[in-house]
C-alpha cells in the first residue's frame, strides 16, 4: 500500500490550512457563497439540498484499516453516524457543518488521506479494478500506475481548470471490473511483443446527458511512455473542448463531432512532441512505487480448506455466502471476499461508522490490513485464508454485514437521488428499497443467477443507470416523479448502453415492472446458465415490452 512521502504530506498540510482560511471567511460573510463555491469545489465540499457534503478520496479503492477507523470516527463525530461509499471509490459525508470541515481535514492528513479535486472541472480520483493486486485473473496490478498518475495529476497546473471533470481509469485483469470503456481515459493494461507492459488507451467514454463507448485511440503504449501520451490527450482536450456549453464539454463530445481518425492524428501529433522528455517515467522510479503495492506475506496454505468445506456443509448460510461473495485468489489458500453494503432494504453504500470500526478489525485481523472499496458501492478483504472464511463470516453476521447478493438483483447501485442531491429530479433510495424488499427471498435470487440493477436520480447518471442490464431514471414530469426503464447495458468488454424500453412508471410501479422484467427474462431463457444480457440479445426487447405494455 502506497505511503506518502514528505511531499505529499507537506502538500495536504498546506492546502488543508489555505481551505480553513477560506472557510474562515466565508463564515464571516467575507465571502460569499458564489466566490467560495469554486474554493471548496476544490476542496471537494458541496453544496447540496440540505447541508454542505465532502467527498474524501480514496485513490484506486484501496485503504487501511487505520485510515477506515478515521472514516468511522468522522462519521461519528462530524456527520450522522454514518458515509456513503461511493461508485468512483470514495466516500461522502452528507451532513458535516462547514465550520468543522477545516478539522476534518487535518484528521484525514493525520491518516494519509484528503479531498484534494475529488470535485470541479479537474482529473479526478483515478480508480481500479477493486480486485487488483489479488485476483486469479490480472495480467499485473493496476495499481502502480494509478499512483503515478495520481503524482502526475494532482494539482496538474495546466489541467486544473478543464472545460469539464475528468476521470481516468486502470484495469489490470483479462475481465475488465473498472468499466475502462466508460472514462474519458480507460487504460487497460496488456503486455507487448516483447513481454513487457504496456497499456491500451480508450478515449471519450462517459455517462450522462449524452452516453458513449470510448474509442480505442491506441492499442499500446509503454508504461515508461503513459503519462507523456495521457498529457498528450489533456492538453487536445484543453485546448478544443467546448467551454460555451456544459452540456457538451466532456471530451466524449470532442471525440464524437471531430472524428476518431482525427481526434487520434491530433493526440499523436501533441505525444510526438512529449515522447522521451521530461515526462517519460523511468522504469526504476515505476519499479520503486510497485514495490508499495507487493502481495503481503502470505503463510501458504493448501489449495483447499478442509475447515471452510466442513464448516459450508453444515451451514446453509455460509455456503450461499461463499458461493456469491468469495472471488478467486492469485495465491492457493486464500480468497477476496465481498462486503455487501446492500442489505435487503437498505441504503446502497452506505456503511455505520461501528460497521467501518468492525470491518477494519476484520481488515486487521484476518486480511492483512487491507481494505477496497468497489464501484458497486461495496467493501472488499482482497486476501483472506479460506480457512478463515467461517469466522469472518460469523463476524459479517453479527454486525449486519453478511448479506450474500454480490452481483445479485438485490446488489444495486444507486445514486443518493432527491433525497439529498439539489441536481436530482427524483428519488433513487426508495426505489432501490423498495425493489431490494420485493426480490429479498436469497433462494430466489440465486435462481435468477447475475442481473446488475442500477439506478439514477437524474441525468447526470451518477447510478450508472445506463449500464445495468436493467437502468432505471428518474426524471419529473410537471412536479411527479417517474422512471424510465432501460434494458441491455453493460459496463466491461462487452460494453454496451442501455435502450429505453417504452413510457415511464410511477415509483409505485417500479417494483412491478422490474418483476415483469425478471419473471420474461426466466420465461425466455434457455436454461438457468443463459444470462440476463444474452437472453436478451438473443430474443429483442419485444418480450419485454409485450409483457411490460400488452403492445409489440
Amino acid at each position: 500500500m502506497y505511503r506518502y512521502d514528505e511531499f505529499d504530506a507537506a502538500f495536504v498540510r498546506q492546502r488543508t490550512e489555505q481551505f480553513t482560511d477560506q472557510v474562515a471567511r466565508r463564515l464571516s460573510g467575507e465571502l460569499s457563497e458564489e466566490e467560495f463555491r469554486p474554493l471548496r469545489l476544490m476542496n471537494g465540499v458541496y453544496l447540496q439540498l440540505h447541508a454542505y457534503m465532502l467527498r474524501v478520496a480514496i485513490p484506486y479503492g484501496t485503504l487501511s484499516s487505520r485510515q477506515m477507523r478515521m472514516l468511522a470516527r468522522i462519521a461519528r463525530e462530524f456527520d450522522k453516524g454514518y458515509g456513503h461509499f461511493t461508485t468512483r471509490q470514495n466516500i461522502q459525508y452528507n451532513w458535516p457543518a462547514l465550520r468543522d470541515i477545516p478539522e476534518v481535514l487535518r484528521l484525514l492528513a493525520d491518516v494519509e488521506m484528503h479531498a484534494i479535486q475529488t470535485s470541479g472541472n479537474c482529473i479526478r480520483n483515478t480508480t481500479a479494478d477493486h480486485f487488483a493486486g489479488a485476483a486469479a485473473d490480472e495480467i499485473a496490478d493496476p495499481r502502480p500506475i494509478a499512483e503515478v498518475i495520481r503524482q502526475w495529476s494532482s494539482i496538474h497546473p495546466e489541467f486544473s481548470f478543464l472545460p469539464r471533470k475528468f476521470k481516468i481509469a486502470v484495469s489490470g485483469a483479462a475481465t475488465d471490473r473498472a468499466a475502462i470503456r466508460f472514462h474519458d481515459i480507460g487504460l487497460q493494461l496488456v503486455r507487448g511483443p516483447d513481454g513487457g507492459k504496456g497499456y491500451e488507451v480508450w478515449v471519450g467514454g462517459g455517462q450522462g446527458r449524452t452516453p458513449m463507448i470510448a474509442k480505442l485511440i491506441r492499442p499500446f503504449i509503454e508504461e515508461t511512455e503513459l503519462l507523456a501520451y495521457l498529457e498528450a490527450v489533456l492538453r487536445v482536450y484543453n485546448r478544443y473542448g467546448r467551454r460555451d456549453n456544459k452540456y457538451k464539454a466532456r471530451i466524449k463530445i470532442l471525440v464524437h463531432e471531430t472524428g476518431e481518425a482525427d481526434i487520434r492524428a491530433d493526440i499523436e501529433e501533441e505525444y510526438a512532441r512529449l515522447k522521451g522528455g521530461s515526462l517519460t517515467v523511468p522504469a526504476e522510479e515505476i519499479r520503486r512505487i510497485e514495490a508499495y503495492f507487493t502481495l503481503p506475506a502470505m503463510p501458504p496454505r493448501p489449495e483447499a480448506s478442509e475447515t471452510l468445506d466442513t464448516a459450508r456443509a453444515s451451514d446453509p448460510a455460509l455456503a450461499l455466502f461463499c458461493a456469491q461473495n468469495l472471488h478467486p485468489h492469485r495465491v492457493p489458500g486464500y480468497t477476496s471476499m465481498t462486503i455487501s453494503l446492500k442489505p435487503i432494504g437498505g441504503i446502497p453504500g452506505d456503511a455505520t461508522a461501528e460497521q467501518m470500526d468492525a470491518v477494519a478489525d476484520l481488515a486487521e485481523a484476518f486480511g492483512f490490513d487491507e481494505l477496497r472499496v468497489s464501484h458497486e458501492q461495496n467493501l472488499i478483504l482482497p486476501h483472506v485464508a479460506l480457512d478463515d472464511v467461517p469466522d469472518v463470516f460469523a463476524r459479517l453476521v453479527s454486525m449486519g454485514l453478511a448479506t450474500a447478493n454480490a452481483g445479485l438483483v438485490t446488489d444495486i447501485i444507486a445514486c443518493p437521488g432527491l433525497d439529498y442531491c439539489a441536481l436530482a429530479n427524483a428519488r433513487s433510495i426508495p426505489i432501490a428499497q423498495s425493489i431490494s424488499e420485493r426480490f429479498g427471498d436469497a433462494q430466489r435470487q440465486r435462481d435468477i443467477g447475475p442481473l446488475s440493477v442500477k439506478i439514477s436520480g437524474c441525468i447526470n447518471a451518477c447510478g450508472h443507470h445506463h449500464v445495468g442490464h436493467i437502468g432505471i431514471l428518474g426524471v419529473d414530469r410537471k412536479g411527479e416523479e417517474f422512471y424510465q426503464i432501460t434494458l441491455g447495458g453493460a459496463p466491461g468488454a462487452d460494453a454496451a448502453i442501455g435502450s429505453i424500453i417504452g413510457h415511464g412508471f410511477l415509483a409505485d410501479q417500479v417494483p412491478d415492472a422490474i418483476e415483469t422484467i425478471v419473471d420474461t427474462y426466466l420465461a425466455v431463457r434457455r436454461d438457468p446458465a443463459e444470462p440476463f444480457l444474452l437472453a436478451l440479445r438473443r430474443v429483442g426487447e419485444a418480450p419485454f415490452k409485450e409483457a411490460l405494455y400488452g403492445t409489440r
